[in-house]
Protein backbone atom coordinates (compact mmCIF):
# COMPACT_ATOMS: atom_id res chain seq x y z
CA UNK A 1 0.00 0.00 0.00
CA UNK A 2 1.22 3.87 -1.01
CA UNK A 3 1.09 6.95 0.80
CA UNK A 4 0.70 9.62 -1.45
CA UNK A 5 2.27 13.36 -0.57
CA UNK A 6 0.90 16.53 -2.16
CA UNK A 7 2.39 19.90 -1.21
CA UNK A 8 0.34 22.38 -1.58
CA UNK A 9 3.71 24.74 -1.49
CA UNK A 10 5.35 23.51 -4.23
CA UNK A 11 3.01 21.00 -6.04
CA UNK A 12 5.22 18.00 -5.89
CA UNK A 13 3.55 14.91 -5.35
CA UNK A 14 5.31 12.42 -3.96
CA UNK A 15 4.39 8.20 -3.58
CA UNK A 16 6.30 6.16 -1.09
CA UNK A 17 5.60 2.84 0.20
CA UNK A 18 3.44 2.90 3.65
CA UNK A 19 6.63 3.16 6.46
CA UNK A 20 7.25 0.73 8.92
CA UNK A 21 6.30 2.43 11.58
CA UNK A 22 2.44 2.83 10.16
CA UNK A 23 2.18 -0.52 9.46
CA UNK A 24 -1.12 -2.22 9.66
CA UNK A 25 -2.90 1.14 10.37
CA UNK A 26 -5.72 2.66 8.45
CA UNK A 27 -8.90 5.10 8.91
CA UNK A 28 -8.57 6.85 11.97
CA UNK A 29 -5.21 5.01 13.55
CA UNK A 30 -3.93 5.80 10.79
CA UNK A 31 -4.73 9.29 10.61
CA UNK A 32 -3.77 10.08 14.15
CA UNK A 33 -0.51 8.60 14.39
CA UNK A 34 0.57 10.78 11.54
CA UNK A 35 -0.74 13.84 13.31
CA UNK A 36 0.86 13.03 16.59
CA UNK A 37 4.27 12.17 14.78
CA UNK A 38 4.08 14.90 11.89
CA UNK A 39 2.13 17.84 13.39
CA UNK A 40 3.81 20.76 15.52
CA UNK A 41 1.29 20.83 17.82
CA UNK A 42 1.16 24.18 18.76
CA UNK A 43 1.01 25.12 14.52
CA UNK A 44 -2.05 27.36 13.30
CA UNK A 45 -4.41 25.03 12.30
CA UNK A 46 -5.10 26.91 8.95
CA UNK A 47 -1.20 27.37 8.07
CA UNK A 48 1.05 25.54 6.37
CA UNK A 49 2.68 23.30 9.15
CA UNK A 50 -0.58 21.34 10.01
CA UNK A 51 -0.95 18.52 7.08
CA UNK A 52 -4.77 17.27 5.96
CA UNK A 53 -4.85 13.65 5.76
CA UNK A 54 -7.72 11.52 3.69
CA UNK A 55 -6.97 7.59 5.20
CA UNK A 56 -8.89 4.41 3.98
CA UNK A 57 -9.56 2.11 6.15
CA UNK A 58 -7.04 -0.72 6.72
CA UNK A 59 -9.75 -3.00 4.91
CA UNK A 60 -11.21 -0.38 1.98
CA UNK A 61 -11.13 -2.29 -1.15
CA UNK A 62 -11.31 -5.60 -0.06
CA UNK A 63 -13.96 -7.64 0.12
CA UNK A 64 -15.00 -6.95 3.60
CA UNK A 65 -18.67 -5.34 3.30
CA UNK A 66 -19.10 -1.85 5.11
CA UNK A 67 -15.70 -0.80 5.27
CA UNK A 68 -16.24 2.56 2.86
CA UNK A 69 -15.01 4.64 5.53
CA UNK A 70 -13.22 7.27 4.65
CA UNK A 71 -11.03 8.95 7.57
CA UNK A 72 -9.95 12.73 7.26
CA UNK A 73 -7.53 13.98 9.99
CA UNK A 74 -5.68 17.16 10.70
CA UNK A 75 -5.15 19.60 13.82
CA UNK A 76 -8.55 20.94 14.12
CA UNK A 77 -9.70 24.59 13.79
CA UNK A 78 -12.82 24.29 15.99
CA UNK A 79 -11.13 22.30 18.91
CA UNK A 80 -7.57 23.44 18.46
CA UNK A 81 -6.56 20.14 19.42
CA UNK A 82 -6.57 16.63 17.04
CA UNK A 83 -9.44 15.57 14.95
CA UNK A 84 -10.32 12.64 12.86
CA UNK A 85 -14.08 13.02 10.78
CA UNK A 86 -15.50 10.26 9.18
CA UNK A 87 -17.10 9.67 5.96
CA UNK A 88 -19.09 7.18 3.52
CA UNK A 89 -19.81 7.14 -0.11
CA UNK A 90 -16.99 5.93 -2.44
CA UNK A 91 -13.54 7.30 -2.03
CA UNK A 92 -12.20 5.33 0.51
CA UNK A 93 -12.79 2.08 -1.32
CA UNK A 94 -11.47 3.73 -4.70
CA UNK A 95 -8.66 4.50 -2.78
CA UNK A 96 -8.26 0.88 -1.39
CA UNK A 97 -8.49 -0.88 -5.00
CA UNK A 98 -5.82 1.39 -6.11
CA UNK A 99 -3.64 0.56 -3.54
CA UNK A 100 -3.37 4.23 -2.12
CA UNK A 101 -4.05 4.12 1.89
CA UNK A 102 -3.27 7.44 2.41
CA UNK A 103 -3.15 11.23 0.80
CA UNK A 104 -1.25 13.50 3.21
CA UNK A 105 -1.53 17.17 1.88
CA UNK A 106 0.79 19.73 3.34
CA UNK A 107 1.88 23.28 2.68
CA UNK A 108 -0.44 25.80 1.62
CA UNK A 109 -1.00 26.99 -1.72
CA UNK A 110 -0.30 30.75 -2.34
CA UNK A 111 -3.78 32.83 -1.53
CA UNK A 112 -6.30 32.89 -3.91
CA UNK A 113 -4.83 29.84 -5.65
CA UNK A 114 -7.44 26.66 -5.97
CA UNK A 115 -6.78 23.13 -7.10
CA UNK A 116 -8.11 20.44 -7.77
CA UNK A 117 -5.88 16.78 -7.00
CA UNK A 118 -7.02 14.17 -9.68
CA UNK A 119 -5.83 10.58 -8.96
CA UNK A 120 -6.19 8.61 -12.41
CA UNK A 121 -6.50 4.71 -12.59
CA UNK A 122 -3.17 3.88 -12.59
CA UNK A 123 -3.07 5.42 -8.97
CA UNK A 124 -1.03 8.70 -10.81
CA UNK A 125 -1.75 11.99 -8.83
CA UNK A 126 -1.97 15.49 -10.55
CA UNK A 127 -2.69 18.87 -9.26
CA UNK A 128 -4.97 20.73 -11.81
CA UNK A 129 -5.64 24.66 -11.62
CA UNK A 130 -9.43 24.92 -10.32
CA UNK A 131 -9.85 28.61 -10.36
CA UNK A 132 -13.37 28.16 -12.40
CA UNK A 133 -14.78 26.19 -9.63
CA UNK A 134 -14.06 28.95 -6.99
CA UNK A 135 -16.95 29.80 -4.55
CA UNK A 136 -19.17 26.97 -6.32
CA UNK A 137 -21.23 24.51 -3.74
CA UNK A 138 -21.00 21.27 -3.89
CA UNK A 139 -23.89 20.14 -6.11
CA UNK A 140 -23.08 22.04 -8.67
CA UNK A 141 -19.27 21.29 -8.59
CA UNK A 142 -19.44 17.71 -8.29
CA UNK A 143 -21.88 17.72 -11.30
CA UNK A 144 -19.71 19.18 -13.16
CA UNK A 145 -16.64 17.59 -12.07
CA UNK A 146 -18.31 14.28 -13.32
CA UNK A 147 -19.37 15.56 -16.43
CA UNK A 148 -15.95 16.69 -17.74
CA UNK A 149 -13.77 14.02 -15.96
CA UNK A 150 -16.03 11.31 -15.95
CA UNK A 151 -18.50 9.25 -13.89
CA UNK A 152 -15.79 6.42 -13.07
CA UNK A 153 -14.51 8.62 -10.32
CA UNK A 154 -15.22 9.28 -6.54
CA UNK A 155 -14.99 12.99 -5.05
CA UNK A 156 -14.54 14.56 -1.48
CA UNK A 157 -14.84 18.46 -2.22
CA UNK A 158 -15.49 21.63 0.04
CA UNK A 159 -18.53 24.61 -0.65
CA UNK A 160 -17.95 27.09 0.12
CA UNK A 161 -17.89 27.63 4.03
CA UNK A 162 -14.33 25.79 3.44
CA UNK A 163 -13.07 28.28 1.08
CA UNK A 164 -14.45 30.94 3.78
CA UNK A 165 -12.08 28.56 5.83
CA UNK A 166 -15.39 28.81 8.70
CA UNK A 167 -14.42 26.54 11.76
CA UNK A 168 -17.55 24.21 11.14
CA UNK A 169 -16.72 23.49 7.27
CA UNK A 170 -17.28 20.13 6.13
CA UNK A 171 -15.99 17.84 3.18
CA UNK A 172 -18.44 16.48 1.31
CA UNK A 173 -18.07 13.45 -0.59
CA UNK A 174 -19.63 11.80 -3.73
CA UNK A 175 -22.43 9.08 -2.77
CA UNK A 176 -23.82 5.69 -4.63
CA UNK A 177 -25.27 8.05 -7.24
CA UNK A 178 -23.19 10.64 -7.46
CA UNK A 179 -24.52 13.34 -4.90
CA UNK A 180 -22.21 15.19 -2.29
CA UNK A 181 -24.24 14.10 0.11
CA UNK A 182 -22.01 12.13 2.83
CA UNK A 183 -19.98 14.85 4.84
CA UNK A 184 -17.14 14.56 7.03
CA UNK A 185 -18.69 17.16 9.00
CA UNK A 186 -16.90 17.43 12.94
CA UNK A 187 -14.01 19.79 13.80
CA UNK A 188 -13.69 21.57 10.21
CA UNK A 189 -11.67 19.73 8.34
CA UNK A 190 -13.34 21.38 5.55
CA UNK A 191 -11.83 24.71 6.68
CA UNK A 192 -8.07 23.04 6.80
CA UNK A 193 -8.95 21.83 3.23
CA UNK A 194 -10.05 25.44 2.07
CA UNK A 195 -6.39 26.48 3.48
CA UNK A 196 -4.41 24.56 1.77
CA UNK A 197 -6.37 25.43 -1.84
CA UNK A 198 -7.31 22.02 -2.00
CA UNK A 199 -11.42 22.36 -3.85
CA UNK A 200 -11.89 18.46 -4.36
CA UNK A 201 -9.76 15.29 -4.95
CA UNK A 202 -11.14 13.13 -7.27
CA UNK A 203 -10.33 8.93 -7.38
CA UNK A 204 -10.53 6.60 -10.31
CA UNK A 205 -13.07 4.21 -8.92
CA UNK A 206 -11.71 1.32 -11.82
CA UNK A 207 -8.99 -0.22 -9.48
CA UNK A 208 -8.90 -3.64 -8.70
CA UNK A 209 -6.90 -5.59 -6.29
CA UNK A 210 -4.78 -3.13 -5.20
CA UNK A 211 -5.32 -3.46 -1.04
CA UNK A 212 -3.22 -6.98 -0.97
CA UNK A 213 -4.78 -10.10 1.35
CA UNK A 214 -1.71 -12.13 2.76
CA UNK A 215 -4.13 -15.19 2.95
CA UNK A 216 -7.16 -15.04 0.66
CA UNK A 217 -8.52 -18.38 1.95
CA UNK A 218 -8.80 -17.42 5.53
CA UNK A 219 -9.90 -13.56 4.52
CA UNK A 220 -13.03 -15.20 2.92
CA UNK A 221 -14.11 -17.57 5.50
CA UNK A 222 -13.47 -15.15 7.88
CA UNK A 223 -15.40 -12.03 5.71
CA UNK A 224 -18.58 -14.70 5.84
CA UNK A 225 -18.91 -15.77 9.59
CA UNK A 226 -18.51 -11.41 9.71
CA UNK A 227 -21.60 -10.59 7.29
CA UNK A 228 -23.78 -13.40 9.10
CA UNK A 229 -22.71 -11.32 12.59
CA UNK A 230 -23.93 -7.85 10.70
CA UNK A 231 -26.82 -9.05 9.08
CA UNK A 232 -28.16 -11.18 11.76
CA UNK A 233 -28.21 -7.87 14.58
CA UNK A 234 -31.84 -7.09 15.19
CA UNK A 235 -30.63 -3.11 14.30
CA UNK A 236 -28.77 -4.29 11.30
CA UNK A 237 -31.73 -6.50 9.87
CA UNK A 238 -34.93 -4.80 10.67
CA UNK A 239 -34.35 -0.93 11.77
CA UNK A 240 -32.25 0.20 10.06
CA UNK A 241 -33.16 -0.57 6.37
CA UNK A 242 -37.02 0.71 7.26
CA UNK A 243 -35.92 3.89 9.46
CA UNK A 244 -32.33 4.45 9.08
CA UNK A 245 -30.60 6.25 12.24
CA UNK A 246 -33.79 8.64 12.53
CA UNK A 247 -35.24 5.48 14.10
CA UNK A 248 -33.56 6.78 17.30
CA UNK A 249 -35.89 10.05 17.83
CA UNK A 250 -38.85 8.64 19.46
CA UNK A 251 -36.68 6.08 22.19
CA UNK A 252 -34.58 8.84 22.91
CA UNK A 253 -37.67 11.50 23.62
CA UNK A 254 -39.17 8.65 25.50
CA UNK A 255 -35.96 8.60 27.65
CA UNK A 256 -36.04 12.48 28.53
CA UNK A 257 -32.44 12.87 26.72
CA UNK A 258 -33.43 14.96 23.44
CA UNK A 259 -31.81 18.10 23.63
CA UNK A 260 -34.33 20.86 22.75
CA UNK A 261 -34.62 24.67 22.26
CA UNK A 262 -30.58 24.49 23.00
CA UNK A 263 -31.02 21.73 25.53
CA UNK A 264 -33.61 23.55 27.57
CA UNK A 265 -36.02 20.42 27.63
CA UNK A 266 -34.91 16.83 27.34
CA UNK A 267 -38.16 15.96 25.09
CA UNK A 268 -39.55 17.96 21.92
CA UNK A 269 -42.72 19.13 21.75
CA UNK A 270 -44.18 17.76 18.78
CA UNK A 271 -41.16 15.24 18.00
CA UNK A 272 -43.89 12.81 16.38
CA UNK A 273 -43.81 15.05 13.88
CA UNK A 274 -40.06 14.20 13.10
CA UNK A 275 -39.58 10.76 14.08
CA UNK A 276 -38.29 8.05 11.97
CA UNK A 277 -41.54 6.91 11.19
CA UNK A 278 -43.14 9.76 10.26
CA UNK A 279 -40.13 10.32 8.07
CA UNK A 280 -40.84 6.89 6.68
CA UNK A 281 -44.38 7.26 5.70
CA UNK A 282 -44.00 10.47 4.05
CA UNK A 283 -40.65 9.15 1.67
CA UNK A 284 -43.04 6.59 0.84
CA UNK A 285 -45.98 8.60 0.13
CA UNK A 286 -44.21 10.88 -2.06
CA UNK A 287 -42.22 8.04 -3.87
CA UNK A 288 -38.72 8.23 -2.52
CA UNK A 289 -36.56 6.06 -1.47
CA UNK A 290 -36.99 4.95 2.58
CA UNK A 291 -34.13 1.81 2.22
CA UNK A 292 -31.42 3.14 0.57
CA UNK A 293 -27.64 2.26 -0.35
CA UNK A 294 -25.81 5.28 -0.06
CA UNK A 295 -22.14 3.61 0.65
CA UNK A 296 -19.96 1.44 -1.73
CA UNK A 297 -20.35 -2.15 -0.67
CA UNK A 298 -22.93 -1.34 2.15
CA UNK A 299 -25.00 -4.71 3.26
CA UNK A 300 -27.30 -2.58 6.12
CA UNK A 301 -28.80 0.36 3.98
CA UNK A 302 -29.34 3.07 6.45
CA UNK A 303 -29.59 5.35 4.23
CA UNK A 304 -32.90 7.31 2.82
CA UNK A 305 -33.29 9.60 -0.51
CA UNK A 306 -36.02 12.53 0.87
CA UNK A 307 -38.00 13.60 -1.82
CA UNK A 308 -40.63 16.82 -1.60
CA UNK A 309 -44.38 16.91 -2.04
CA UNK A 310 -43.93 16.61 -5.87
CA UNK A 311 -41.64 13.96 -5.65
CA UNK A 312 -38.46 16.03 -6.43
CA UNK A 313 -35.11 14.91 -4.56
CA UNK A 314 -34.06 16.89 -1.52
CA UNK A 315 -31.74 15.37 0.28
CA UNK A 316 -29.70 11.56 1.72
CA UNK A 317 -29.55 10.84 3.85
CA UNK A 318 -31.80 12.28 6.56
CA UNK A 319 -30.21 11.27 9.86
CA UNK A 320 -30.61 11.04 13.74
CA UNK A 321 -27.97 13.83 14.12
CA UNK A 322 -29.49 16.17 11.39
CA UNK A 323 -32.83 15.93 12.75
CA UNK A 324 -31.94 16.66 16.28
CA UNK A 325 -29.87 19.48 15.30
CA UNK A 326 -32.01 21.47 12.64
CA UNK A 327 -35.57 20.22 14.51
CA UNK A 328 -34.69 19.53 18.21
CA UNK A 329 -32.53 21.89 18.81
CA UNK A 330 -34.09 24.60 17.12
CA UNK A 331 -38.13 23.52 17.81
CA UNK A 332 -38.56 23.24 14.17
CA UNK A 333 -41.43 19.97 13.79
CA UNK A 334 -41.58 20.11 9.90
CA UNK A 335 -39.77 17.51 8.18
CA UNK A 336 -39.56 19.36 4.50
CA UNK A 337 -37.99 22.37 6.37
CA UNK A 338 -35.54 20.08 8.32
CA UNK A 339 -34.83 18.06 4.77
CA UNK A 340 -33.66 21.46 2.78
CA UNK A 341 -31.66 22.72 6.08
CA UNK A 342 -29.92 19.53 5.62
CA UNK A 343 -29.63 20.02 1.24
CA UNK A 344 -28.13 23.51 3.09
CA UNK A 345 -25.44 22.32 4.77
CA UNK A 346 -24.18 19.73 2.63
CA UNK A 347 -24.40 22.38 -0.20
CA UNK A 348 -22.77 24.61 1.21
CA UNK A 349 -20.34 22.21 2.94
CA UNK A 350 -20.71 22.85 6.90
CA UNK A 351 -20.95 19.94 9.58
CA UNK A 352 -25.10 20.01 9.99
CA UNK A 353 -24.99 19.45 13.96
CA UNK A 354 -22.66 22.31 14.48
CA UNK A 355 -24.35 24.54 12.44
CA UNK A 356 -27.71 23.71 13.99
CA UNK A 357 -26.63 24.07 17.41
CA UNK A 358 -24.90 27.72 16.11
CA UNK A 359 -28.95 28.20 14.99
CA UNK A 360 -30.06 27.12 18.29
CA UNK A 361 -27.93 29.53 20.50
CA UNK A 362 -29.03 32.57 18.65
CA UNK A 363 -32.19 31.98 18.96
CA UNK A 364 -31.69 30.89 22.60
CA UNK A 365 -30.06 34.24 22.74
CA UNK A 366 -33.21 36.28 21.64
CA UNK A 367 -32.03 36.74 17.72
CA UNK A 368 -34.61 35.01 16.37
CA UNK A 369 -37.87 32.75 18.27
CA UNK A 370 -37.00 28.81 18.30
CA UNK A 371 -39.62 27.30 15.75
CA UNK A 372 -39.31 29.91 13.34
CA UNK A 373 -38.10 27.89 10.10
CA UNK A 374 -37.96 30.70 7.97
CA UNK A 375 -35.31 32.38 10.21
CA UNK A 376 -33.03 28.96 10.08
CA UNK A 377 -32.56 28.58 6.74
CA UNK A 378 -31.86 32.76 6.13
CA UNK A 379 -28.87 32.13 8.67
CA UNK A 380 -28.06 28.89 6.94
CA UNK A 381 -27.98 31.58 3.78
CA UNK A 382 -26.31 33.87 5.75
CA UNK A 383 -23.43 30.89 5.82
CA UNK A 384 -23.24 30.05 2.24
CA UNK A 385 -22.64 33.87 1.71
CA UNK A 386 -20.32 34.47 4.06
CA UNK A 387 -21.65 37.64 5.22
CA UNK A 388 -20.13 38.88 8.77
CA UNK A 389 -23.37 37.07 10.53
CA UNK A 390 -23.00 34.29 8.66
CA UNK A 391 -19.25 34.12 9.70
CA UNK A 392 -20.20 34.33 12.91
CA UNK A 393 -22.07 31.04 12.65
CA UNK A 394 -19.51 29.68 10.73
CA UNK A 395 -17.60 29.81 14.07
CA UNK A 396 -20.22 27.18 15.47
CA UNK A 397 -22.24 27.60 18.47
CA UNK A 398 -19.01 28.70 20.91
CA UNK A 399 -18.62 31.87 18.48
CA UNK A 400 -22.28 32.38 18.40
CA UNK A 401 -22.81 32.56 22.31
CA UNK A 402 -19.33 34.96 22.46
CA UNK A 403 -21.18 36.91 19.91
CA UNK A 404 -24.66 37.02 21.98
CA UNK A 405 -22.48 36.76 25.84
CA UNK A 406 -24.74 33.82 26.20
CA UNK A 407 -22.81 31.06 28.29
CA UNK A 408 -25.73 28.13 27.34
CA UNK A 409 -23.31 26.73 24.74
CA UNK A 410 -23.55 22.83 24.75
CA UNK A 411 -20.01 22.42 23.81
CA UNK A 412 -17.17 20.33 25.03
CA UNK A 413 -13.51 21.30 23.15
CA UNK A 414 -15.32 23.98 21.20
CA UNK A 415 -17.34 20.98 19.44
CA UNK A 416 -20.99 21.26 20.19
CA UNK A 417 -22.62 17.91 21.48
CA UNK A 418 -24.58 15.32 19.76
CA UNK A 419 -27.97 14.50 20.37
CA UNK A 420 -28.28 13.56 23.47
CA UNK A 421 -28.35 15.06 26.84
CA UNK A 422 -25.40 14.27 29.10
CA UNK A 423 -28.13 14.71 32.35
CA UNK A 424 -30.44 12.52 31.21
CA UNK A 425 -28.08 9.91 29.63
CA UNK A 426 -24.90 10.09 31.61
CA UNK A 427 -22.55 7.53 29.86
CA UNK A 428 -23.05 10.34 26.25
CA UNK A 429 -22.06 13.25 29.13
CA UNK A 430 -18.56 10.83 30.01
CA UNK A 431 -17.81 10.72 26.48
CA UNK A 432 -18.61 13.98 25.46
CA UNK A 433 -16.21 15.49 28.30
CA UNK A 434 -13.56 12.52 27.99
CA UNK A 435 -13.17 11.86 23.96
CA UNK A 436 -9.83 13.86 22.26
CA UNK A 437 -11.66 14.89 19.70
CA UNK A 438 -14.66 17.10 21.67
CA UNK A 439 -17.89 16.06 22.47
CA UNK A 440 -18.66 13.41 19.46
CA UNK A 441 -21.45 11.16 18.50
CA UNK A 442 -19.42 8.06 17.55
CA UNK A 443 -16.68 7.85 19.99
CA UNK A 444 -18.27 6.11 22.54
CA UNK A 445 -22.13 6.20 21.90
CA UNK A 446 -24.01 4.29 25.30
CA UNK A 447 -27.45 4.39 23.51
CA UNK A 448 -27.27 0.97 23.15
CA UNK A 449 -26.96 0.49 26.30
CA UNK A 450 -29.77 1.98 27.19
CA UNK A 451 -31.94 0.61 24.88
CA UNK A 452 -30.79 -2.86 25.94
CA UNK A 453 -31.76 -2.12 29.51
CA UNK A 454 -28.05 -3.20 30.53
CA UNK A 455 -27.34 0.44 31.93
CA UNK A 456 -29.47 2.80 33.79
CA UNK A 457 -29.50 6.15 32.32
CA UNK A 458 -29.82 8.29 34.86
CA UNK A 459 -27.66 6.58 37.51
CA UNK A 460 -23.61 6.86 37.22
CA UNK A 461 -22.95 3.09 37.98
CA UNK A 462 -21.04 1.60 34.74
CA UNK A 463 -21.01 4.62 32.67
CA UNK A 464 -17.57 5.50 33.02
CA UNK A 465 -16.80 2.15 32.23
CA UNK A 466 -19.09 1.58 29.60
CA UNK A 467 -17.75 4.73 27.54
CA UNK A 468 -14.35 3.64 28.30
CA UNK A 469 -15.00 0.31 26.73
CA UNK A 470 -16.77 1.90 23.62
CA UNK A 471 -14.25 4.54 22.93
CA UNK A 472 -11.42 1.87 22.70
CA UNK A 473 -13.39 -0.47 20.39
CA UNK A 474 -14.70 2.07 18.04
CA UNK A 475 -11.02 3.79 17.77
CA UNK A 476 -10.15 0.16 17.19
CA UNK A 477 -13.33 -0.16 14.33
CA UNK A 478 -12.82 3.04 13.11
CA UNK A 479 -9.33 1.80 12.05
CA UNK A 480 -10.39 -0.84 9.94
CA UNK A 481 -12.70 1.46 7.80
CA UNK A 482 -15.93 -0.13 9.01
CA UNK A 483 -18.68 1.93 9.64
CA UNK A 484 -20.15 2.95 13.12
CA UNK A 485 -23.96 0.29 12.72
CA UNK A 486 -21.46 -2.84 11.39
CA UNK A 487 -18.92 -1.83 14.06
CA UNK A 488 -22.17 -1.55 16.96
CA UNK A 489 -23.09 -5.29 15.65
CA UNK A 490 -19.97 -7.03 16.54
CA UNK A 491 -18.82 -5.34 20.45
CA UNK A 492 -18.69 -8.69 21.77
CA UNK A 493 -16.18 -11.09 22.45
CA UNK A 494 -17.18 -13.91 19.72
CA UNK A 495 -16.59 -11.05 17.20
CA UNK A 496 -13.65 -9.63 18.14
CA UNK A 497 -12.05 -12.92 17.61
CA UNK A 498 -13.62 -13.36 14.28
CA UNK A 499 -12.36 -9.54 13.58
CA UNK A 500 -8.86 -10.53 14.52
CA UNK A 501 -8.83 -13.65 12.90
CA UNK A 502 -10.10 -11.30 9.22
CA UNK A 503 -6.80 -8.92 10.07
CA UNK A 504 -4.50 -11.69 10.71
CA UNK A 505 -5.61 -13.08 7.10
CA UNK A 506 -5.28 -9.51 5.34
CA UNK A 507 -1.69 -8.49 7.07
CA UNK A 508 -0.10 -12.47 7.21
CA UNK A 509 0.03 -12.58 10.75
CA UNK A 510 -1.57 -13.96 13.94
CA UNK A 511 -3.04 -11.94 16.70
CA UNK A 512 -3.22 -12.55 20.22
CA UNK A 513 -6.52 -11.94 22.11
CA UNK A 514 -5.15 -8.41 23.22
CA UNK A 515 -4.19 -7.00 20.28
CA UNK A 516 -7.83 -6.80 18.94
CA UNK A 517 -9.79 -4.59 19.37
CA UNK A 518 -7.84 -3.24 22.96
CA UNK A 519 -4.40 -2.65 21.99
CA UNK A 520 -5.18 -1.21 18.80
CA UNK A 521 -7.80 1.07 20.39
CA UNK A 522 -5.22 1.98 22.97
CA UNK A 523 -2.58 2.78 20.57
CA UNK A 524 -4.80 5.30 18.97
CA UNK A 525 -6.54 7.18 21.81
CA UNK A 526 -2.88 7.29 23.12
CA UNK A 527 -1.54 9.37 20.06
CA UNK A 528 -4.87 11.35 20.19
CA UNK A 529 -4.52 12.03 23.65
CA UNK A 530 -0.73 13.38 23.61
CA UNK A 531 -1.20 15.47 20.62
CA UNK A 532 -3.75 17.31 22.62
CA UNK A 533 -1.33 17.40 25.52
CA UNK A 534 1.34 18.65 23.48
CA UNK A 535 -1.18 21.01 22.27
CA UNK A 536 -1.57 22.15 26.26
CA UNK A 537 -4.82 20.35 26.96
CA UNK A 538 -5.32 19.49 30.45
CA UNK A 539 -7.66 17.51 32.25
CA UNK A 540 -9.71 20.72 33.11
CA UNK A 541 -10.30 20.32 28.92
CA UNK A 542 -12.52 16.77 29.62
CA UNK A 543 -15.22 18.59 31.05
CA UNK A 544 -18.69 19.27 30.26
CA UNK A 545 -20.37 23.10 30.39
CA UNK A 546 -21.64 24.44 33.68
CA UNK A 547 -25.12 24.35 32.92
CA UNK A 548 -25.08 20.56 32.28
CA UNK A 549 -24.38 20.25 36.05
CA UNK A 550 -25.95 22.99 37.72
CA UNK A 551 -29.18 23.84 35.25
CA UNK A 552 -32.15 20.28 36.06
CA UNK A 553 -33.71 18.86 32.57
CA UNK A 554 -36.79 18.56 32.27
CA UNK A 555 -39.07 16.16 32.36
CA UNK A 556 -36.09 14.15 34.61
CA UNK A 557 -35.15 17.68 36.53
CA UNK A 558 -31.64 16.05 36.67
CA UNK A 559 -28.22 17.19 36.46
CA UNK A 560 -25.20 15.67 35.35
CA UNK A 561 -23.47 14.12 38.58
CA UNK A 562 -20.55 12.01 36.92
CA UNK A 563 -17.70 13.39 39.55
CA UNK A 564 -14.57 15.03 38.18
CA UNK A 565 -12.11 12.11 39.57
CA UNK A 566 -14.45 9.65 37.82
CA UNK A 567 -14.12 11.43 34.07
CA UNK A 568 -10.26 11.91 34.76
CA UNK A 569 -9.70 8.12 35.37
CA UNK A 570 -11.32 6.99 31.67
CA UNK A 571 -8.31 7.04 30.27
CA UNK A 572 -6.46 5.74 33.00
CA UNK A 573 -4.31 3.58 30.96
Amino acid sequence: MKLIRVNMTDKTIHTEDVPPEYAGLGGRGLSSVIINTEVPPRCDPLGPENKLIFAAGLLSGTTMPNTSRLSIGAKSPLTGGIKESNVGGMIAVAMGRLGIQAIIVEGQAPEGELYLLKIDGNGNASLIPAQEYKGMRTYPLVEKLLATYGKDYAVVCIGPAGEYKMPIASVQASDVDDRPCRAAGRGGMGAVMGAKGLKAILVDRRGKDGNPVADPEAFREAVKNLVQMIKSDPMNAEVMPNLGTAALVAPVNSMGGFPSYNARKGVLDGWENICGERMAEIIKERGGNPTHRGCDQCIIFCSNVYVDKDGKYVTSALEYETIWAMGGMTGITDLDVIARLDNLCDDIGVDTMSAGVAIAVAMDSGYRNFGDAAAAIEMMEEIGKGTEFGRILGGGGVAVGKHFNNPRVPAVKGQTIAAYDPRALLGLGVTFATSPMGADHTAGNVVGAYLTGMLDPLKPEGQVETSRFLQIAIAAYDTLGLCFMASVALLNPEAFEAVSKLIGAKLGQTLGPDEFPFGLGLRVLKAEREFNRRVGFTKEDDRLPRFFYEEPLPPHNTVFVIRDEELDSVFDF
